[in-house]
């Protein structure tokens, strides 16, 4: 590849994984604040699928680069920039909602939505970490306030979001409850889950109560009837249900509050984060590891529903 050059997903349409392409392009250049990163593997989420289908258009017509979880090394430090030097490794969720272009071998970024990258988790380990951990961390922490005594309710306990929130929640010293299928009970207890509610075979509305917080990841009836098993007072934390305004109507004739969260940029966060893995507190399963050529598969597993933890494309 000549000098100036990088490797990107891009997308020239609308529709499922196929559409994805390995192209050749223009490597970018920090602007001011920014840094230039080598990007060692990058994260897949729902929401990249999401965004390469259309079904919510948030970088508008294609063709575009998705992806937003990174983790690499600081090759080219912009005027501004006072947090990082060349050769530094950082991880982060940069620009979300805007393009950050993440499905590529490099990207450029505003320093101070990175952070420095765990030293106990490697690239692919830690590329997968920012946009479930901070999902996880703004919601149960930031808005739920979640710490020791605390009764927490994680749906989907398996999942990329989910089984971060366990974790996150145990280490703020909580009781922890979590749905699950059977296939992974076993994974979530390992993770520190208290209880196992088979959803399945058991309605949680039934099985859980006098649940302080409750994180849901699934919405819809999963969402409305969480607020079952709230006791008064209790907060029902939604990264789905965001714009509900019938259930957050609900929530508040019951005494309780809804709160819709989405993941933003957050160094504070990702640093919080960061110490929780440094120290044995929160570890990253990997689902599957592909090489960014494989960026179609990666999204067919997505797409799925049925990973357990993260993907994660390496360069």
């Amino acid at each position: 590849m000549t000098a100036g050059r990088m490797r990107a997903v891009t997308q020239r349409s609308f529709g499922g994984p196929e559409v994805l392409e390995l192209t050749e392009t223009d490597r970018p250049r920090p602007l001011l604040n920014e840094v230039l990163v080598r990007v060692r593997a990058a994260g897949v989420n729902p929401i990249d699928a999401l965004v390469r289908s259309g079904a919510i258009p948030l970088l508008g017509e294609p063709p575009f680069v998705v992806g937003w979880d990174v983790a690499g090394t600081v090759e080219e430090v912009a005027s501004g920039v006072t947090r990082f030097a060349v050769g530094d490794e950082v991880f982060g969720m940069p620009l979300m909602p805007r393009a950050a272009g993440g499905y590529a071998d490099y990207l450029t970024a505003p320093s101070r939505q990175l952070a420095r990258k765990p030293a106990a988790l490697d690239h692919p380990h830690a590329a997968a970490l920012p946009l479930a951990g901070l999902t996880a961390w703004q919601a149960l922490v930031d808005a739920a306030g979640v710490g020791a005594g605390r009764r927490v309710l994680v749906h989907a306990g398996g999942g990329g979001v989910g089984h971060l929130a366990i974790q996150i929640a145990k280490a703020r010293g909580a009781e922890v409850l979590t749905t699950a299928s059977a296939a992974k009970a076993g994974f979530v207890r390992t993770l520190g889950a208290d209880e196992v509610l088979d959803y399945r075979t058991t309605d949680f509305a039934d099985a859980a109560r006098e649940v302080d917080v409750v994180l849901d990841t699934v919405g819809g009836d999963t969402a409305l009837r969480s607020l079952d098993v709230l006791r008064p007072g209790g907060t029902l934390v939604t990264i789905v249900e965001m714009h509900n305004a019938a259930l957050a109507r609900k929530a508040a004739d019951r005494g309780l509050r809804c709160l819709g969260v989405t993941a933003e940029p957050d160094p504070v966060g990702l640093a919080a984060l960061a110490d929780l893995a440094d120290t044995g507190a929160l570890r990253v399963h990997l689902a599957h590891t592909l090489p960014l050529s494989d960026a179609a598969q990666a999204h067919r597993l997505i797409d799925s529903g049925t990973t357990m933890g993260k993907v994660v494309l390496t360069t």
